[in-house]
C-alpha cells in the first residue's frame, strides 16, 4: 500500500497501538501502516481465524510488530477480559483506534447486554474499553484515542428517548445515530481532557465511501445501498487502502490539534487524500455531549475518568504533613497511622437496575 502524496509518518518504534476491527478493511490497513513505522501493534478482533490470518499477513512486511487480541465489542464481559489481558502484558498504550463497527443489519439485533446492535458495538464498546484502558493509556507519554466516525453523522440523530430503538428500528438511522455518537464522543472526551489535565489528545476520523466488507456484513451485498454505490463507485468510492488514511493521519501526524476530525479532502468528503473534516455542529453541542457521556457510563456501568491517586497515610507528628506542621508534640508518643477510607466507587453508587445495563 502506498500512502497519500507526501505523506511521511514518524519513526514509531517503541509505541504500542491497538486497533479496533483489523482483520480487514481500513482498520486492517491502518494496523499495517503502523506497524511499518515501528509500532507495536495489536489487533483487536472478534474472530480469531480472521485476526491470527491479518496479524500473519502484517508479520510478513513488518515483523514481530503484529499480535493478535481478541474483543468482542458486543458483550461487557469480553470487553472487560480483552482489557485485562491487554493490561496484564503492557505498561503503557500510545494509541488508541477505535474502528471496529457494525452497519444497518436489516432486522434489529442486539449485544449480549440487550442493547440495539450499533448503537452497543460501535458507540457502547468502545467507550467502555476506552474507560478501561485510560490508566495504560495516562501511563504514555503522548497518548491520543482516535474514533471513527463516518460521512453518515450527517443525517444522524440522538434520540434519547430511545436510544436502543426498541420503538421503531429503522436500520440506516440506528447507523447513523452510532457514528453521531462516535464524533461527539472524541469532542467530549477532548473536552475533558483538557479541563482534567490528562495529557489526552482525542481525534475523529472517517474514511468517506471506502470499498469494506462492512456492506457485505450489515445490509448485505445486494441491498439496494450496496448497489447504487457500486453504480457510483466510479466516482465516490476509494480502497480501502485509502479509507486508512484519515484514520493514519490521525493516529501519526505530530501537529494534530486536540479535537481534530480528520477524512477525505474531496467532494463531499467522500474520497481523496486526508485532510481536515467537517463535524456538523450538532457534534459539537457540549451539552449533548455531557449528556451522552453520562448515559454511557450508566449504561456500560464504568466512569471514564482517571483513577484517583493513591493517599498517603497521614501521622499527626509528621512535620511533612499539613496535619504534623501545625500540631506540636503528643506526649502520648505518636499517634497511629490514619488512613481515609476508599471512597465509594461510581459503580457502587448505581441502582440495581442498571447493573446489567438495563
Amino acid at each position: 500500500m502506498s500512502l497519500w502524496p507526501g505523506a511521511q509518518l514518524p519513526d514509531l518504534a517503541g509505541k504500542t497501538a491497538i486497533v479496533t476491527g483489523a482483520n480487514s478493511g481500513i482498520g486492517y490497513y491502518t494496523a499495517l501502516e503502523l506497524a511499518r513505522a515501528g509500532a507495536d501493534v495489536v489487533l483487536a478482533c472478534r474472530n480469531p481465524e480472521k485476526g491470527e490470518a491479518a496479524v500473519a499477513r502484517i508479520n510478513a512486511e513488518a515483523p514481530g510488530r503484529a499480535r493478535f487480541g481478541q474483543l468482542d465489542l458486543a458483550d461487557f464481559a469480553a470487553v472487560h477480559e480483552f482489557a485485562g489481558r491487554f493490561k496484564e502484558a503492557h505498561g503503557a498504550l500510545d494509541i488508541l483506534i477505535n474502528n471496529a463497527g457494525v452497519m444497518a443489519p436489516p432486522v434489529r439485533r442486539t449485544t449480549a447486554q440487550g442493547f440495539e446492535l450499533q448503537f452497543g458495538v460501535n458507540f457502547l464498546g468502545h467507550f467502555l474499553i476506552t474507560a478501561l484502558l485510560l490508566t495504560p493509556l495516562m501511563s504514555a507519554k503522548a497518548p491520543r484515542v482516535v474514533q471513527v466516525s463516518s460521512v453518515a453523522h450527517r443525517r444522524g440523530h440522538i434520540a434519547f428517548s430511545d436510544l436502543q430503538s426498541e420503538r421503531r428500528y429503522r436500520r440506516w438511522k440506528a447507523y447513523e445515530q452510532s457514528k453521531l455518537a462516535m464524533l461527539i464522543f472524541a469532542l467530549e472526551l477532548q473536552r475533558r481532557s483538557d479541563a482534567g489535565g490528562w495529557g489526552l489528545l482525542s481525534l475523529a476520523a472517517h474514511p468517506g465511501i471506502a470499498a469494506t466488507e462492512l456492506f457485505a456484513n450489515g445490509p448485505g451485498a445486494d441491498s439496494p445501498m450496496a448497489r447504487l454505490t457500486r453504480l457510483g463507485a466510479p466516482f465516490i468510492r476509494q480502497s480501502a487502502a485509502a479509507g486508512a488514511w484519515p484514520l493514519i493521519l490521525a493516529a501519526t501526524a505530530p501537529d494534530a490539534a486536540p479535537g481534530a476530525y480528520y477524512g477525505p479532502e474531496g467532494l463531499l468528503e467522500f474520497r481523496g487524500p486526508p485532510s481536515i473534516a467537517k463535524a456538523r455542529p450538532k457534534a459539537r453541542d457540549p451539552e449533548v455531549g455531557a449528556h451522552l457521556w453520562d448515559v454511557a457510563e450508566m449504561l456500560t456501568g464504568e466512569a471514564l475518568k482517571p483513577a484517583p491517586q493513591p493517599r498517603r497515610a497521614i501521622r499527626r507528628d509528621d512535620p511533612s504533613t499539613l496535619a504534623g506542621c501545625m500540631a506540636g508534640p503528643d506526649p502520648a508518643g505518636p499517634a497511629p497511622l490514619v488512613t481515609p477510607p476508599p471512597a465509594q466507587t461510581w459503580a457502587d453508587a448505581l441502582p440495581a437496575s442498571h447493573a446489567h445495563g438495563r
